[in-house]
């Protein structure tokens, strides 16, 4: 679903107003008003820095003042405090999304969204794609963004800026929106705090206290995105301790002894019967112990080394498994928030916005009983929601579009990819 077209509502709007001009070489810079010192806050990474300082070059020379942070911040502040004064005294604020600033830049604003909401909620927000393929935050979906590749970009980006922001309507960054414009949409995905010590065996660590910034305009129950992430969690308690290799070793280990153990008994009995046996019995007992002992010292280490190996390849595939049992689990309490979870690693989860209403009323309507309906619906959050949610997150699924119309509008619903995994036999 495309955007909602505020900067070309406002286009149309200016073209009877002469404020505003059709052409780069003719326009009006608008003014800055009590405690604006900038028309303009960009927000940019710095891998992006060539291409964002060929543009501010274009925009100071047009007469238009540029706020950013190489220049413009304040030694000896926090970055939050620069960025937050900066947006105050700006008259609005472009963004230059990226692949790294999504992942980086973008995440500093959304973690700490609440300490200058108030001033971002005030000022137009422009989002320029850089390139094609980028995943833009929720937060941002609902804006139409200018594309650098277009040949009319720089014309388009100075009719945005010299249109006075009462008259961008709808172009602030907005709270909770209808499923309509969000609906199938990818949020930040969420990082293993552990992260950085994690091994293969192991589980991401997920913050299950607070709720982050993102979710707090979507969830009205926030407790069950905290009962969500420690289900996620309790697989580090409950699934990892046996990964370990000396704990592995010591398992083995004690197997051995117990099985060197038992050999000693047969040692014993064989004493025992030569002493009460005739010579054939004595012999045969003699074999049976000498072979069993020949087995043990060759086959004990090799056993161990192939037993180690085996469960050494599967640590990867072991614990993701386990985390996405404990994913679709999980989704079956934060479904009804109309977000789901998805895992495909031990140290991410993805998030998507979609609403399972219509799929949910599909079960209901092929299960003529509703507690039928209602347990398969259960079953399959459990089994497909972690699959589908990372799906719908990269905007690639495993099989061609459906041909019937979904209950998500432009891509693939639950129930579809439901029925697709079942028709093949993945129950993954």
């Amino acid at each position: 679903m495309e955007p909602v077209n505020s900067f070309e509502n406002a286009e149309t709007e200016s073209q009877s107003q002469s404020a505003v001009p059709l052409s780069p070489s003719i326009y009006v810079r608008p003014t800055l008003r009590n405690g604006e010192s900038y028309h303009v806050f960009i927000s940019y990474s710095s891998t992006d820095y060539q291409w964002t300082h060929s543009i501010i070059s274009h925009l100071e020379s047009c007469g238009l003042q540029v706020c950013y942070h190489e220049r413009d911040f304040t030694p000896g502040r926090t970055v939050l405090e620069n960025m937050s004064e900066c947006i105050q005294e700006s008259q609005k604020v472009l963004l230059v999304l990226s692949p790294e600033f999504v992942r980086s830049r973008w995440c500093l604003l959304e973690a700490n969204m609440s300490l200058f909401r108030d001033c971002l909620e005030r000022k137009p927000i422009i989002p320029v794609l850089l390139q094609s393929g980028v995943s833009v935050p929720l937060h941002l979906c609902h804006l139409t963004y200018l594309e650098a590749s277009d040949p009319s970009f720089m014309d388009k980006l100075l009719k945005v800026l010299c249109t006075p922001n009462q008259q961008l309507q709808g172009s602030t960054v907005a709270p909770f929106q209808p499923p309509s414009i969000y609906n199938g949409k990818a949020m930040q995905p969420l990082i293993a705090v552990n992260d950085d010590e994690l091994n293969t065996w192991d589980s991401g660590k997920f913050m299950d206290t607070e709720v982050p910034d993102q979710l707090r305009l979507i969830i009205e129950d926030q407790e069950k995105y905290r009962e969500a992430v420690r289900m996620i969690n309790s697989v580090s308690q409950n699934k990892v301790w046996l990964r370990p290799l000396w704990i592995r070793v010591l398992i083995y280990v004690t197997g051995v002894i117990t099985f060197l153990g038992w050999v000693a008994i047969s040692i014993y009995v064989t004493i025992f019967i030569a002493s009460n046996f005739s010579v054939e019995d004595v012999n045969k007992s003699l074999t049976g112990v000498l072979v069993v002992t020949i087995s043990s010292v060759f086959c004990v280490p090799l056993g161990l080394i192939i037993q180690l190996s085996l469960w050494k390849r599967d640590d990867g595939n072991y614990i993701v498994r386990e985390m996405q049992k404990a994913v679709g689990q999980a989704n079956t309490i934060i479904c009804v928030e109309k977000v789901l979870m998805g895992c495909r690693s031990n140290s991410k989860i993805y998030l998507v916005y979609v609403s399972l209403d219509g799929c949910k009323q599909e079960f209901e309507e092929t299960f003529s009983k509703q507690e039928e309906a209602e347990h398969m619906f259960h079953r399959a959050l459990i089994f497909f929601s972690s699959g589908y949610a990372c799906c719908l997150a990269k905007r690639h699924f495993p099989f061609p579009q459906p041909s019937s119309t979904g209950h998500l509008e432009g891509g693939v619903c639950f129930c579809q990819y439901v029925s697709q995994q079942l028709s093949t036999g993945d129950w993954k």
